[in-house]
């Protein structure tokens, strides 16, 4: 067994979860929908995405089924990665992807029927749950800005506001969308009358879906990006995904001592935020769909690269750094564990504007393009 320093920083200590089954999200009840799952004898795969189609119900402020989804699975043998971040279509933002991800996962390493792992999220939104109250606030907070989004005060504003702490929620016309979507294994959503039904909204309100836009969506399963750091390795899935934002910041990291700096000193903040924005100024500039990216991965990851964006930090003062030159040649977060050593982490975020806000007409879509990682709410077997 890997020594483990059970020796924390912080005062206030979050206790690390030690079963042989565990699920982990930012909403109790998705999480706890999820171990439900395992508890039927579903595998690691079936218990995350039971959460993550729960969290659509339940943490409609950062996901829904209109998101993109990423996947890095561990199969006890093998690092898989899944980008289902959606396609561009011919003229409008993407298509969503998460449910072809829901699909693609449950076929490959699902063990239970895919419509049970619906089940939960159905029962909360046909029956409803009391909000909680911190997406009580995000809600109260991002509402007024979408109200006149068509579709959305109908569907995320009933009684002509958000719904308060506490208060019951529920979302008729999300549960028969996910009862399609369980029903026909996501074909309705991308082949048949979900799909038909955002087209023709989208196109009422100046979007320019199309069906074929959705009928030639797939996910793909890809080979992570790998960067060795001071002895651990750090994995993320390739562009068009930010993740690789993070190993560029660490391999501009290497070339200074951070572990000799107190925890959270102005030096070792400073370090870390003038290297991530030396690797979001890359990524802004270069980072895209791989088939168009005039620069590779690797070049971005090249070593003696990094340590020259490394060159550029001052340690006095903050900068505002412009994109480098490589050589030439943007959420809920959950995971889930089972006893067979499988290993599920991943993450869904969704888009905001008119057209993504068609899709809420039909599905309920969440609003908020941005990836959330919460304080996990753990629940374990």
């Amino acid at each position: 067994m890997t020594p483990f320093d059970w020796q924390f920083p912080y005062p206030s200590q979050r206790m690390p979860m030690l079963a042989r089954n565990v699920v982990a999200t930012s909403q109790p009840l998705a999480a706890q929908a999820g171990l439900s799952i395992l508890q039927k004898g579903g595998t690691a795969v079936d218990a995350a995405l039971a959460a993550a189609i729960t969290l659509t119900v339940v943490e409609p402020t950062s996901n829904g089924i209109g998101s993109d989804a990423f996947c890095i699975l561990w199969d006890g043998k093998k690092l898989h990665g899944l980008n289902a971040s959606g396609r561009s279509p011919a003229d409008s933002i993407t298509v969503p992807g998460a449910v072809s991800a829901w699909v693609a996962l449950s076929d490959r390493y699902g063990k239970l029927p895919f419509a049970d792992l619906f089940e939960p999220a159905i029962r909360y939104a046909t029956d409803g749950y009391l909000v909680s109250p911190t997406i009580a606030r995000l809600w109260a907070k991002q509402g007024p800005g979408l109200r006149g989004v068509p579709g959305f005060a109908e569907y995320f504003m009933p009684n002509g506001r958000a719904p308060a702490a506490g208060e019951k929620f529920v979302a008729p016309a999300h549960a028969k969308a996910l009862q399609r979507i369980a029903q026909t294994k996501g074909e309705a959503f991308y082949r048949g009358e979900l799909a038909e039904k955002m087209v023709a909204h989208s196109r009422r309100h100046g979007g320019a879906f199309s069906l074929d836009d959705f009928a030639t969506h797939t996910a793909d399963w890809v080979d992570t990006l790998a960067l060795d750091y001071r002895g651990q390795t750090l994995h993320e899935i390739p562009p068009n995904g930010q993740g690789i934002a993070a190993q560029m910041a660490l391999g501009i990291l290497e070339g200074f001592d951070v572990s000799a700096l107190p925890v959270d000193s102005a030096d070792s903040l400073h370090l870390q935020m003038e290297a991530m924005k030396l690797a979001f100024a890359d990524l802004y500039e270069y980072v895209a769909d791989c088939a168009t990216m005039r620069i590779s991965t690797a070049q971005l990851l090249d070593k003696e690269y990094l340590r020259s964006r490394a060159r550029l930090i001052d340690m006095k003062k903050a900068k505002n750094p412009g994109h480098g030159g490589p050589g030439r040649g943007g959420t809920v977060y959950l995971t889930a564990a089972d006893a067979s050593g499988m290993m599920v982490s991943t993450a869904s975020a969704c888009r905001t504007g008119p057209t993504a806000l068609s899709c809420a007409r039909i599905t309920r879509m969440s609003w908020r393009r941005a990836s959330v990682r919460s304080t996990p709410s753990s629940l374990r077997s």
